[in-house]
């Protein structure tokens, strides 16, 4: 049995990349960004931390430099399901709690990752905890590429949008130019926590047109009345790799870190 608290981190490592192949292996400052992103994860807290990969490469790379790692299926349809994998193959306790780390956010903070550990651990009645900070500009709340997040008294999540919610529709009515005081609007961020039964269980759920039409799959578990805790933080966290662009920015910030002026 777990100890009270404990959580493991679980980085879904996928090789192929639509914007930028072999993602996992680029270098950062003398590692791959998936070994970056495992040292982030092991200064959490965490009990254990795997990379699960589908590629050969990325798994000795992984274990090259000091971390666990693991051999998983190339057909998952998304991240979520490689984590439930993982969770099967560790043959993990119904109620141990999973940390979904992407492996391409090198910059990640450790304390993000134990906070929404933490935040589902408080909140048993729900399967999955994420986080969120707050939106503070007209520009955010109307970006489509920025994931809204509606909660309820208790922090868990109403609703995940693309659109503006909630909306402040008497004062966006009169300007653009600033969000009224104290509206409840908060940015999404894709970090995940999930207890291992509700992973075992996610497979077989029925895709729901909520989440089709969003393009948002945690609207999944919403549809089919899954409780998901919201961690508030104060901040947004740093943005991970997509682009070349961003692979170049983070070089420069483990650079800068690694070299003070």
């Amino acid at each position: 049995m777990s100890r009270p608290g404990a959580f493991l981190v679980v980085i879904p490592a996928r090789f192929a990349s639509s914007r930028l192949r072999g993602k996992p292996l680029a270098d950062i400052c003398g590692k791959p960004m998936v070994v970056r992103v495992a040292e982030r994860a092991r200064a959490s807290g965490a009990s254990a931390v795997w990379v699960a990969t589908d590629d050969r490469d990325v798994f000795d790379a992984v274990r090259r430099h000091g971390h666990q790692a693991m051999m998983t299926r190339t057909d998952h349809a998304t991240g979520t399901d490689r984590i439930a994998e993982a969770a099967r193959l560790l043959g993990l306790a119904e109620g141990e709690i999973v940390v979904n780390v992407q492996g391409d956010e090198p910059l990640i903070a450790p304390e993000l990752i134990r906070e929404v550990a933490q935040s589902l651990a408080e909140h048993g009645e729900a399967s999955i905890a994420t986080a969120c900070h707050p939106i503070t500009d007209t520009e955010s709340l109307l970006n489509p590429n920025v994931v809204k997040v509606v909660l309820d008294h208790n922090g868990h999540a109403l609703y995940f949008s693309r659109a503006p919610v909630p909306y402040p529709r008497d004062n966006l009515a009169l300007s653009q130019s600033a969000l009224p005081q104290g509206l409840p609007s908060y940015r999404h961020i894709g970090i995940y926590a999930y207890h291992a039964r509700f992973l075992q269980l996610h497979s077989r759920l029925e895709p729901a047109a909520i989440e089709r039409f969003e393009a948002l799959e945690q609207l999944r578990a919403l549809w089919h009345g899954h409780r998901i805790a919201v961690a508030v933080t104060a901040h947004a966290p740093e943005a991970g790799v997509d682009t070349a662009e961003d692979l170049e920015r983070v070089r420069r910030i483990f650079g800068a870190e690694s070299h003070p002026v």
